[in-house]
């Protein structure tokens, strides 16, 4: 803590290199030695012109700062008297928490029973990139998006109308970007709806969770494809929702087994179109035996179509959305893996007999992403440089794939890459006797960034592998990537 008294303000430093003004950077120096004791309430400070020499800045750097913390009621200002510390501020300053001998932490406050309860089964998502490298899951091409045509429209928003970019905005969203998401889901996917079914989101954990928070209650059974979709995982069990663990194959969800293990569920969540994390497509016919499971049950599925865009293959299946005649299914989108995951943006299409329960909801209670970002995407999609993106994208993937599955024969014996039709990643199954967590730790001690297969897994599976993403890697890059994890010691001794 700094000292009181004329040594006090000659402790300030000041970098002029910073980002931030010299008087932002005065003012929130001052701010931490009030806040933390250093100036006595009722203490005054010296007059600014004296500041000012001491530090080294002008006055009137030092009049602004101390202006800002007069203005937050840190500092009174008596006309002829100078500047004092706050009596107020003493009063209210909150006093150090002492613990009883031999406590080392203190209580921890007391959580609702349903986060308590599903914190036990959270998965980890602290490890949520932010580098594009090899081989980083769930981020997109930075390098090839279309910045100039983002920023043109960018501009010409901030200089339109105030009310519309400033304002509170449509609760369910922005109605020019429903419209071209229903645009865009009937050319891409074959799903025809009404912009009054689609809902904006700030992301699609959002829309896993208020259609969690609209339809579950604590204790409903909610089949989970396992391995599965981590965040989509967090949402449902922070609804209170009992997850249900179900097997994957290469046709999908396995129905029947979810049908043996909790064959009254409220709700099955699935990515038919690249699962999450395998890659496998779900089968037409698996498609219709969880829709007749579904409507049976009395129950709703969540299709997240997370990366569903970037399909390479010889025909996509359709949307589950697209075969669903009796009103069941939730399709949730994000433009996290179509555009760029800051902009925290993703929707839900909500079956036709709901829209009024998510209406009354968006209109009381649900806040969603800003109109202005909403509306640059709008444009941006109703331009078509929404849909020339994809396309390019579509073809780097694969292109960045097929470097993938080339390199793959230098791990024969050790590592087993899966094919994959889509997307921007895919599994890796390792060989019997091969430490996955083992693998994950060499890999980073290099800089090459694996995910492992079970932390996707509510309970054991029998594979055990990696998750390689190959979408925000150039080819050298996934090569140069191929040769470390060859040169790892758990995998060199397995190498056929």
């Amino acid at each position: 803590m700094k000292q009181a008294a004329g040594v006090l303000f000659s402790a300030i430093r000041l970098d002029r290199n910073s980002g931030k003004s010299v008087s932002v950077q005065l003012y929130q120096e001052l701010r931490e030695i009030i806040l933390s004791g250093g100036l006595a309430a009722g203490q005054r400070l010296p007059a600014t012109r004296t500041l000012a020499q001491e530090i080294g800045v002008s006055r009137t750097t030092v009049i602004d700062a101390v202006d800002r913390l007069v203005a937050e009621g840190m500092l009174v200002s008596k006309v002829g008297s100078g500047t004092f510390v706050s009596d107020i501020l003493e009063r209210q300053r909150p006093r150090p928490v002492s613990l009883p001998a031999g406590d080392k932490d203190p209580a921890q406050p007391r959580l609702s029973y349903t986060i308590g309860h599903a914190e036990k089964s959270y998965a980890t998502r602290s490890w949520l990139p932010h580098e594009a490298r090899a081989f980083v899951t769930a981020l997109p091409a930075f390098d090839a998006f279309p910045m100039a045509h983002w920023s043109r429209i960018s501009a010409r928003h901030m200089r339109s109308e105030r009310s519309i970019v400033m304002g509170y905005g449509e609760p369910k969203g922005y109605l020019p970007l429903r419209r071209a998401i229903a645009s865009h889901l009937s050319a891409f996917k074959g799903v025809s709806c009404d912009p009054g079914q689609i809902f904006v989101t700030t992301g699609a954990q959002h829309a896993f969770s208020l259609v969690g928070r609209l339809l579950i209650n604590p204790g409903d059974r909610v089949w989970m494809e396992n391995p599965g979709a981590s965040g989509a995982r967090n949402a449902l069990l922070s609804e209170g929702a009992e997850l249900v663990p179900v097997g994957v194959d290469r046709e999908g969800l396995v129905v029947r087994e979810g049908l043996a293990r909790a064959p009254h569920f409220r709700l099955a969540f699935v990515t038919p179109s690249h699962q999450q994390p395998l890659g496998h497509v779900m089968s037409l016919s698996r498609r219709f035996e969880l829709l007749k499971a579904a409507d049976e049950a009395q129950a709703f599925v969540v299709e997240d179509d997370y990366d569903g865009e970037f399909y390479f293959g010889n025909a996509p299946q359709p949307a589950l959305l697209s075969i669903d005649s009796g009103n069941r299914v939730f399709y949730v989108g994000t433009f996290s893996k179509t555009l760029f995951p800051s902009l925290r943006l993703g929707f839900v299409v909500v079956p036709a007999p709901m829209v009024d329960s998510f209406d009354r909801a968006f209109a009381s209670w649900v806040s969603g992403p800003p109109t202005l970002t909403q509306a640059i995407v709008a444009d941006f999609m109703d331009e078509g440089h929404f849909s020339t993106h994809i396309r390019v994208m579509r073809r780097m993937y694969k292109a960045r794939y097929e470097a993938l599955m080339e390199a793959a024969g230098d791990l024969q014996g050790a590592v087993d890459i899966q094919e994959t039709s889509g997307g921007f990643h895919t599994a890796a199954f390792l060989a019997e006797g091969i430490d996955e967590t083992k693998v994950v730790q060499q890999a980073a001690e290099h800089g090459i960034r694996l995910a492992s297969l079970s932390r996707y897994c509510l309970e054991p599976i029998h594979e055990t592998g990696l998750v390689l993403g190959f979408g925000c890697a150039s080819p050298d890059d996934i090569r140069a990537g191929i040769r470390v994890i060859r040169g790892l010691p758990e995998i060199r001794s397995k190498l056929a």
